[in-house]
Formats: structure tokens, sequence, C-alpha cells
């Protein structure tokens, strides 16, 4: 952790204020150092007060993800969020990842952009990025897990999005299979998985996740206005991005931890209670060929199972999933 980092986290834990003298024994470094570091936090929108009688205290923070404050926020994890980056724009966060990985970076390491031009999501669709409007980020890990269970983490990926969510703003999002959530019919949030494998084992996944928070509906690309919405929209107020990314990172955390321990199929009851594509009539478009039938559960590597007109059961693993009428 920096010093900023350790700064902030500090003046996070003393809302009523901690003195110079405690944070330069804290941090070995200078009363002097210390107030310096103060003085570019404050410049960067940090609205620090400084007494005699309280020390320092932290009135407010920007409107900014600051990868110094999130991980003072997030505190220790055990994997996800042991390094965060944040780009104030790049072409797509997932990009950024996969060079990290293959300059083998290790696992847990968390990009972030306050926007991006070539924002993508599933089947090569692009994904509206605005700048310092919603979360735009990408997550590199390295599970031990052969391809066949890599959908897994798309799940995992899902039910820490709809919990963070849920404990932030007090929404209840529904999940689509297999990566999208949804508020009140329409898209907030999706999840793009990409993944490097060899015919037995994963070399790395990149989890791509982008949620609308702080849109108004005018803000939205014309094609969207029908279909997509934000957090915002549904809550009536504006969330705090910086408070939103750190809980999503948290949860992301604990459920890949669920994975490592084997406890996949207790993630997979919370996401099927929460999933609208489960019990429903679905067309599934898997490049040119078409399925209908009625999708009934996840199997036990999170692959969707789907019973056709013709009664069988199908293992759907990808493709665009349309829920019937």
């Amino acid at each position: 952790m920096t010093t900023d980092a350790k700064i902030l986290s500090a003046l996070r834990a003393n809302p009523d204020g901690v003195s110079g003298a405690q944070l330069a024994d804290q941090l070995a470094i200078s009363r002097a150092a210390i107030w310096a570091r103060m003085d570019e936090l404050r410049k960067v929108g940090y609205d620090i007060e400084a007494s005699p009688h309280f020390g320092y205290k932290l009135v407010s923070s920007p409107d900014a993800l600051h990868a110094d404050d999130l991980l003072a926020r997030l505190g220790k994890t055990k994997v996800i969020g042991r390094d965060i980056q944040v780009f104030e724009q790049t072409t797509s966060t997932n990009d950024v990842v996969e060079k990290l990985a293959r300059d083998g970076v290790r696992e847990g390491a968390v990009v972030f952009a306050e926007s991006q031009t070539k924002g993508r999501g599933r089947l090569g669709r692009k994904w509206s990025s605005p700048t310092r409007k919603g979360l735009w980020f990408s997550v590199l890990l390295r599970p031990g897990l052969p391809p066949q269970e890599a959908t897994q983490l798309t799940v995992i990926s899902a039910t820490a999005l709809r919990r963070a969510i849920k404990s932030v703003t007090g929404l209840s999002a529904e999940i689509k299979w297999p990566n999208d959530l949804l508020l009140g019919g329409k898209k907030v949030a999706g999840i793009l998985t990409e993944m490097s494998a060899e015919v037995d084992c994963v070399r790395h996944i990149i989890i791509g996740i982008g949620l609308d928070v702080n849109q108004d509906a005018d803000e939205f690309p014309p094609e969207l206005h029908r279909i997509a919405t934000s957090l915002k929209i549904e809550a009536g107020e504006e969330i705090s991005r910086a408070e939103l990314a750190t809980e999503i990172l948290r949860e992301l955390d604990t459920e890949y931890a669920h994975i490592g321990a084997g406890n996949f199929p207790e993630v997979a009851d919370e996401w099927e209670a929460a999933c609208v594509t489960i019990g429903r009539n679905v067309t599934v478009h898997i490049g040119d060929r078409k399925l209908r039938g009625r999708a009934e559960s996840l199997d036990d590597d999170g692959a969707l199972l789907v019973r056709t007109e013709h009664g069988h059961l199908e293992r759907i693993t990808g493709g665009d999933v349309i829920l019937e009428k």
C-alpha cells in the first residue's frame, strides 16, 4: 500500500481526526512529509481539514476513482484488489489486463478506467462507457480450473455484483444468463469473461465488468433508451462510485474464495434464486444454430441446462439467450 493509501486509510479509520504526529509515527515518515502528502491529496479533490485540536480530518472525497483511495477503502483482501490501477481513459480495460496477464502479473490485479473508447460486451457488441458515469473495470484471475468450468467465474461475478449493488443502493437486481444484471427489466450491468487456456488448464481469465451508475436517461445513446438503465435512475439519487467499486471487489474476493474451496454449488443456488432465465422459455443463438426450449437450471460447472422443444437436455456454455414473452 502506498503512503497516500495509508494516509487515506488512517483518515477513514479516524473520522474525528488524527494528529500529524500519530500519522508520522505510524508511517515512519516526518510530519513535514505528512503535510506535503495532505497538500497533494487536496490538489486532486480531497477536502482535508487541519487543526491543532483534532489534527487532520477527511471532510469529503472527489467524485473520481483514485487507486490509492480504492486501496484504502478496500483494506486487505485474499486475492482480488491486491493491486489496483486507474486510467483516465483507455480503449478497453480488458485489453490492459490482457497485457498484464501476458507480462506475468499475479492474479488479483484490477484495472479501472474513467472512460473507454472501445468498451465491448459479449459477441463483439460495443459498450457505452461515458466519463465518470459508471464503473468500467477488469480483474485478472488465474484459477486452478479446467476450461470447461470457466463459466463458474461469470456466475460468481454476477452474484458478487448483485450483492454489492444491494448493499450500497438497496436495489435488488435480477440476473439474466449468462452475464447481464437487470433492474426493472432493463440492463444495468454486463460481464465479459475472456479466457486464455490450454486443452486441460486455464492460463488466465479476465473478468470485465461494465456497470451503469450515475447516467441520467438522456445520457444513454438513442438505441439504448428502451433497454438500459442506471443505478441513479432506479434509486433516484447519485451513487458513490468509489464506495460501490470497493464493495464489488470485496464481494468478488469472497466469491472467488468459494471457488477455490470447492463451494461453487452454494454460489450457484444463490445465482439461480435471482436468475430470471431459469424456468423461462428461451431462444438461444449459437453462431448459425438456433435452439428453443425451457431453461431448467445450472449444471455443476455453471453451464445453462435447456430442455429443448424435442425433450433433449442441452448444455449451453455460450451464445445469445433471448427470453420468450
